[in-house]
């Protein structure tokens, strides 16, 4: 069930920005939000970030967040 605007029908930067407010959020919501919050907090960043990951399957990812990359920096 999704609570406010449907992410399939946010552009490219409403879903963005979305994205964005709920990762700064997340920390407060975890640590002081109650069980009800939480839970929807987590429920629409899964929505938005599935909306995100089916519009761009081939986002660029950067080199250093992947094992290789860590592995480079600790030697």
């Amino acid at each position: 069930m999704t609570m406010g605007v449907d992410p399939r029908d946010l552009g490219d930067e409403d879903l963005i920005r979305e994205l964005r407010h709920l990762h700064e959020t997340r920390s407060e919501t975890f640590f002081h939000g109650s069980d009800d919050a939480l839970e929807r907090h987590t429920s629409r960043t899964q929505e938005l970030e599935g909306e995100y990951l089916e519009r761009y399957p081939d986002r660029q990812v950067d080199p250093e967040r992947l094992r290789e990359g860590a592995r480079q920096r600790s030697a």
